[in-house]
């Protein structure tokens, strides 16, 4: 499995950008991100950005990321997931639209 971490854009240099966490920088590729600009949010996997992504969805994966982190060394989540808690939850759509015309089996 391959978990993507966000990262914010300190500086480019061609398909290259040092970007950091708050605590570490590292060089990512652009390549697939070439929209990409210094102070933007990006989603990174194994070194590479797929995708930019807003500050807000950054924090979120930040906080559920550090959520599991403290899980797996015996601790709580504290409120990593309050924005999914919040929701409840929730069928994905198509087996919402099914329930609503009242289909309760396959």
């Amino acid at each position: 499995m391959c978990v993507g971490l966000p990262l914010c854009i300190r500086a480019i240099d061609g398909i290259a950008a040092t970007a950091s966490n708050g605590e570490e920088s590292e060089l990512i590729d652009l390549s697939l991100t070439p929209e990409a600009r210094p102070g933007d949010w990006v989603l990174t996997f194994l070194g590479a950005a797929r995708e930019v992504i807003s500050a807000d969805e950054a924090q979120k994966i930040t906080a559920a990321l550090n959520g599991l982190r403290a899980v797996m060394q015996g601790g709580g989540p504290g409120d990593a997931f309050a924005d999914i808690e919040a929701k409840g939850p929730q069928l994905p759509p198509h087996l919402q639209a099914a329930l609503d015309a009242g289909r309760t089996t396959g």
